[in-house]
């Protein structure tokens, strides 16, 4: 399979960026600047980066939205013109194997933006026989803008009233002069927005971003930065804290899945799990002063109660943090547990997630 490749990868390599592959297409994954300071970018002004590597889906035709709705979990009926909403995606057994936000366009129309699962395939085959087509976009690209100060970059850019804009609200609109789509999404925590652009304007529209953003403290960001805000809002990615072997009641997305709606991929299997959950996802705090390390296996009282499934230091928390996946039993706020890794061994406390903003204000703030 060729590699995808987003119209901004120039422009990303001539920041110096050090690219890595996921989900088929090279991202930054470093920046010359420091990770820490690309961290405090998005909780104290602003940062950009390109999400590209998401997988647009559009669904177009009067089956289109039943053909959502029997890929996902959510009630896609109650996601009006104009919102969109977060679901996982599931095999046949009741497990994950994918994720994403979709987003109601038309009545007619809706855009999935999924992660590295197999929802593009799956769709395609619901599709036959139906009146809805299904069709990958590669053409638009994603440019990601999150932090407090991103509604004041963006409002004197735009004719819509941008402060009106719901957490999980999209509108149609221009953008420097440019048609695109502006989402009040995003993987921060923070207030942000996903900027939905043809790739004939993306490199225009992320250039001018800096210029105007920059003296508000815009940065551009890479994974290294980005992760360590991933950890400290305690936001799962799939591939991560959840994975095949994983449902939604282990990570705590009940509040996604519908126990209204009609039949869905994994429906039967999924309530059939329910209560039997071999893990939790929580975070820990460790007694120690930097990051530990992936996959690092988690004790207690000598017995394994789990693994470290995304580690991070937070120099704003001076903590050392780690998103986990814990035995029920070990699951309790407060729980002391062993961290043991190849190099990192330390004592840690269980802890509820997110790390901050546990109600989740930042995030829908007006």
């Amino acid at each position: 399979m060729s590699k995808r490749v987003s119209v901004l990868e120039a422009t990303v390599r001539a920041l110096g960026a050090g690219m890595g592959e996921w989900n088929e297409m090279d991202v930054a994954l470093t920046l010359p600047s420091d990770p820490n300071d690309e961290h405090a970018a998005i909780r104290e002004a602003a940062g950009l980066w390109d999400t590209s590597a998401l997988k647009k889906i559009h669904l177009r035709g009067p089956d289109a939205l039943a053909a959502i709705d029997y890929l996902v979990t959510r009630d896609m009926s109650k996601i009006y013109l104009g919102k969109s909403g977060y679901s996982p995606v599931l095999k046949e057994d009741g497990h994950f194997c994918d994720d994403g936000y979709f987003y109601r366009i038309a009545d007619d129309e809706l855009l999935a933006v999924t992660s590295m699962g197999p929802s593009l395939e799956l769709l395609k085959l619901w599709s036959q026989g139906k009146n809805v087509s299904v069709e990958l976009d590669e053409d638009l690209h994603v440019i990601t803008l999150q932090g407090p100060k991103s509604v004041d970059i963006l409002e004197t850019q735009t004719p819509m009233k941008l402060r009106e804009l719901r957490f999980c609200h999209h509108a149609q609109t221009t953008l420097f002069g440019k048609k695109l789509m502006l989402s009040r999404t995003g993987y921060s925590g923070e207030r942000g927005y996903e900027i939905f652009v043809h790739a004939r304007d993306a490199v225009e529209i992320w250039q001018r971003l800096l210029e105007h953003g920059g003296p508000l403290g815009l940065m551009p960001i890479s994974w290294a930065g980005l992760e360590k805000v991933h950890i400290e809002s305690g936001l799962m990615a799939y591939g991560a804290e959840a994975t095949e072997k994983n449902t939604p009641w282990e990570v705590d997305f009940g509040w996604a899945v519908s126990r209204t709606k009609g039949d869905f991929r994994g429906r039967e299997a999924l309530f059939a799990l329910e209560g039997k959950e071999q893990v939790k996802l929580r975070g820990i705090v460790a007694e120690h002063d930097g990051e530990v390390e992936h996959g690092a296996e988690l004790t207690l009282d000598g017995e394994r109660v789990g693994h470290v499934t995304t580690p991070a230091y937070s120099e704003r928390l001076r903590q050392s943090l780690a998103l986990v996946h814990v035995a029920p039993s070990a699951a309790l706020a407060g729980t002391p547990i062993q961290v043991n890794g190849p190099t990192v061994r330390c004592a840690a406390t269980v802890a509820l997630i997110p790390f901050i903003d546990p109600e989740r204000k930042r995030l829908r703030a007006l």
